[in-house]
């Protein structure tokens, strides 16, 4: 009976993708450039780089599942069929996809899922180099809680208890004095005779309180991926390739701090739009956010390293008010689903910044800029100021350090060198520590 059924959803999913012979066509049908594939533990994206327009329909089969887009009007062509050569082994989301011309005016392509997805379709006009791009993204149907996530990963054994110390003051805080732990022991050496002979109305001995921490929660923003590779280099160095390799070096140097972790909003080569980096790190408690960059201009002589925090009076110089022009395209670059973006969420990040936030931003660029003094030359002396989007977290210090010039030629080697990505790593975290020597964070629910 197993057989059978199993024979019957084979002979099911052959029909998904009956090959028609490919006869005549129009010689004005869609053009494919390019198809590309992104996988990553948080979505997977496909994506057709087309001449053209294209008219497309699609539906999700189960049991088991598959995504299926039809293409209209469209002969299939060697470009288009490379697509399933693109697939990585261990893409979590796609297990297999095939291609086929399904009748003689539509391209019909079969996505083999490992698991029920949230797919979204959308359209990119052409930006920059890129043509028209038809993009496919799968999602998870129920995504991980990312606090959830970095709280399984905190597993020193004195950090919990402290955070229990601590979880213990906040409550006898809250009944003035009167917690009662039922069943608690005396301390060792002290007799329970002892214990019953104290006196009621007898002063107390007010012991000083004991330094109870938290953990302390950084968020690193490698920037660009994906779709968007950020500034290319004479040598052909991807940004995008050397903020991730210095990103995670940098975590792992907050990894090793007492007291510290990190999280990054993308840990590979995909797109994260802007306002999903800050609803990332708002949504583990951050309590800094550092975007990590490599700087591009149009003299190749430009060079060193900067820091930059948001204004929102208009950029000190004009150099800033040009790279953060350049960063905020980002989205357009990557490809941003607009339709799918919640726009009032959008505009609450973008637009509730506090002087505050910007004033603690301005003394960690400060700690930060230092330190970087001392492994690379820097653009500027100071802190510069512009309105970068991912910057605009209303409640979280940010900054956004462009590690060096990836356009000067010296600086590009420097930058794909990992000993060097090692030391501006060990720079950044420097400066981090020693901004909260000085401004201790403020308090928050234990074991976040």
């Amino acid at each position: 009976m197993n057989s059978r059924r199993d024979l019957l959803k084979t002979v099911g999913a052959g029909m998904l993708l009956k090959l028609m012979p490919v006869g005549a066509f129009a010689a004005d049908q869609v053009k494919f450039v390019d198809v590309r594939l992104w996988p990553a533990d948080e979505y997977t994206r496909v994506t057709l780089e087309h001449a053209g327009a294209i008219k497309y329909k699609h539906f999700l089969i189960e049991n088991p599942w598959r995504m299926v887009i039809d293409l209209l009007d469209m002969r299939l062509d060697n470009t288009l069929k490379d697509l399933t050569s693109r697939l990585h082994p261990e893409d979590p989301y796609v297990q297999q996809i095939r291609v086929g011309q399904y009748d003689a005016n539509t391209v019909r392509l079969v996505f083999d899922l490992k698991a029920e997805v949230k797919p979204e379709i959308f359209t990119i006009d052409p930006i920059a180099e890129y043509q028209n791009r038809f993009v496919v993204d799968f999602y998870p149907k129920n995504p991980a809680d990312p606090l959830l996530a970095l709280l399984k990963k905190s597993e020193d054994p004195a950090m919990r208890e402290d955070e229990i110390s601590r979880a213990l003051r906040l409550a006898e805080s809250e009944t003035n004095g009167t917690l009662k732990l039922e069943g608690v022991a005396p301390e060792k050496g002290a007799s329970r005779t002892e214990v019953a002979k104290a006196q009621p109305n007898a002063p107390v001995e007010k012991k000083p309180a004991p330094e109870l921490r938290r953990m302390i929660t950084v968020a690193i923003d490698p920037g660009h991926g994906g779709e968007d590779p950020g500034a290319v280099g004479k040598g052909g160095t991807y940004e995008k390739n050397v903020v991730l390799a210095i990103s995670k070096k940098l975590k792992a140097e907050i990894d090793k701090m007492p007291g510290m972790r990190a999280m990054l909003t993308r840990n590979g080569d995909f797109f994260v739009p802007l306002n999903t980096r800050v609803q990332k790190a708002r949504s583990v408690n951050a309590d800094l956010f550092v975007s990590v960059h490599a700087d591009a201009f149009i003299r190749p002589t430009a060079g060193g390293s900067s820091v930059y925090v948001l204004s929102e009076r208009g950029a000190t110089s004009t150099a800033a008010k040009w790279i953060a022009n350049k960063e905020n395209a980002s989205d357009l670059i990557g490809g941003v689903n607009i339709k799918g973006t919640d726009s009032q969420l959008a505009r609450v990040l973008l637009d509730l910044s506090t002087t505050a936030q910007i004033n603690d931003s301005l003394k960690l660029g400060d700690a930060v800029l230092g330190n970087l003094g001392k492994v690379n030359r820097l653009h500027k002396p100071r802190v510069e100021q512009a309105g970068f989007a991912v910057l605009k977290a209303p409640d979280i210090p940010s900054i956004l350090i462009e590690t060096a010039f990836i356009s000067n030629p010296d600086e590009e080697k420097k930058l794909a060198n990992p000993a060097h990505q090692q030391e501006l790593a060990e720079a950044i975290a420097k400066g981090i520590a020693n901004y909260f020597a000085k401004n201790p964070p403020v308090a928050r629910t234990p074991l976040t």
